[in-house]
């Protein structure tokens, strides 16, 4: 089932012509990493990580397809993929922050509602960063392809700073499915509402930086390629 969910994301980014290409393929990267991990027997549970990586990836597949409403948080990722003057960096975070944030708690809970055992999916879960800490490796070599800035960035502490942050988001996730798993059903959406509408608030901060930075990010975005259909060849790697 979890390759099923990474062709279906390499198929999103090699149609895209625009920056919509960029997370998918970043996506289909990490989630075939996966799926080689539960072959190897990385998971505590190599079934279960199976179905909960998949149920992960179909919430971003279907609301891309339009098969379930578009959250806020991801049209905001969506509305602004012709925007030349962000970095591609940026592009990424919107995805991530919409996937991570937003996405994640519900793929919990609903994984874990079949089982009732919440307790019992946090080891997997937390061997995730494992996967995604050795996906970036190979992720910020191809990047630094079409950026030309990210592996000077990457060795003053970039690539720590990034998997920390991914490790902190993915914390707050994890509590965020607790709060959501103990909730009555009929609470849940009015729940998830306003998690969107909070991880929208956040999209917006990483598309409007203050100043000095948007100084540093006009200063890199010369730097990078400036095409779409490139930088997703580049993002997708060998896949």
């Amino acid at each position: 089932m979890i390759e099923n969910a990474a062709q279906a994301l390499r198929s999103i980014a090699r149609s895209a012509t625009d920056a919509t290409g960029y997370f998918p393929a970043l996506y289909a990267r990490v989630t075939s990493k996966i799926a080689a991990s539960i072959v190897d027997g990385h998971f505590e549970d190599g079934e279960r990580m199976d179905i909960f990586a998949t149920t992960f990836a179909s919430y971003y597949i279907r609301a891309f397809r339009r098969e379930i409403p578009r959250p806020r948080c991801w049209q905001a990722s969506w509305a602004v993929a012709t925007d030349d003057d962000l970095l591609i960096v940026q592009h990424l975070l919107l995805g991530i922050n919409a996937h991570v944030n937003h996405d994640l708690p519900q793929a919990v809970v609903e994984v874990v509602g079949r089982t009732g055992d919440l307790a019992g999916a946090r080891h997997d879960f937390n061997a995730i960063n494992d996967v995604l800490a050795a996906t970036s490796v190979g992720v910020l070599r191809d990047l630094d392809r079409v950026s030309r800035w990210v592996n000077e960035v990457a060795a003053l502490g970039g690539g720590r700073a990034f998997n920390f942050s991914l490790r902190v988001a993915r914390a707050r996730a994890w509590s965020a499915a607790e709060h959501l798993s103990s909730l009555p059903v009929d609470d849940r959406p009015p729940y998830v509402g306003e998690l969107d509408r909070l991880v929208s608030v956040l999209a917006y901060l990483v598309t409007r930086p203050t100043f000095p930075t948007t100084l540093l990010i006009k200063a890199a975005r010369r730097l990078e390629q400036r095409d779409p259909k490139s930088v997703t060849a580049a993002l997708l790697g060998a896949a």
